[in-house]
């Protein structure tokens, strides 16, 4: 499998004996890695140059980690994989909020870590012989990965944009929360993941935002996710 050649992954992990395990595992698999062991610096460097992916651990010394994601994702909408200690759902739900694409648990697999980051970034590439995608006024453009609701661009992060565009593929059909699990996080589905669900809640959000119907969405319970078709399509 591809490790995405020339990608550069920015890891911001203090515990220097874990951040240097992971920089030589995942430069072995042909990806560009830089560390950086404070949070406070990490929002200057990727600004001046930005990598294709954070690897964000959110519990840092100088700085909370969420704060760190919070400040990225004013200026930047890559893909941010948080690492965390953390086992209570509602720490991860409240990382996933503020922005993050996906998490790995400590101790960390560098093989899993891989795998997460391989899916973040083999989502992110733009097929440019796909077709925009228009679904009443939500417009979705695969080759600029960007969506528009009427004449508003939504600022989307990298994996809110995946979702949308799944949904927006397979408008009128339900979506498993299972499959869509899969599909965005590359790993099988276990019945505590939510990050499909807090996922649709930002992206409905931003669509309140641009003037939408955050209904574009719908819940179906118990089994997933379907993108809606308006009548008058």
């Amino acid at each position: 499998m591809s490790s995405a050649p020339g990608k550069r992954v920015l890891i911001v992990e203090d515990d220097t004996e874990l951040a240097e395990l992971l920089s030589e595992y995942l430069s072995s698999h042909a990806l560009e890695v830089s560390v950086l062991h404070r949070g406070a610096a990490t929002a200057e460097l990727v600004r001046n140059n930005p990598p294709d992916l954070v690897v964000l651990d959110l519990m840092l010394p100088d700085v909370d980690g969420l704060d760190v994601c919070r400040e990225l994702r004013e200026f930047w909408q890559g893909p941010i994989l948080m690492l965390t200690a953390m086992k209570e759902d509602a720490d991860i739900v409240a990382g996933l909020e503020t922005g993050a694409d996906d998490y790995v648990g400590k101790p960390v697999s560098p093989r899993v870590l891989l795998a997460r980051i391989r899916a973040l970034l083999r989502r992110r590439q733009a097929s440019p012989e796909a077709e925009g995608i228009s679904i009443g006024p939500l417009r979705v453009s695969p080759p600029s990965r960007e969506a528009y609701y009427g004449q508003t661009k939504l600022d989307l992060t990298s994996t809110e944009y995946d979702l949308l565009e799944l949904l927006a593929s397979r408008a009128g059909r339900v979506q498993e929360r299972r499959n869509l699990v899969e599909e965005l996080r590359g790993i099988d589905f276990t019945s505590i993941d939510r990050s499909v669900d807090v996922i649709v809640s930002r992206i409905r959000r931003k669509l309140r935002q641009a003037g939408g119907n955050s209904n574009l969405i719908r819940t179906v319970r118990g089994v997933g996710y379907m993108m809606t078709i308006p009548e008058d399509r």
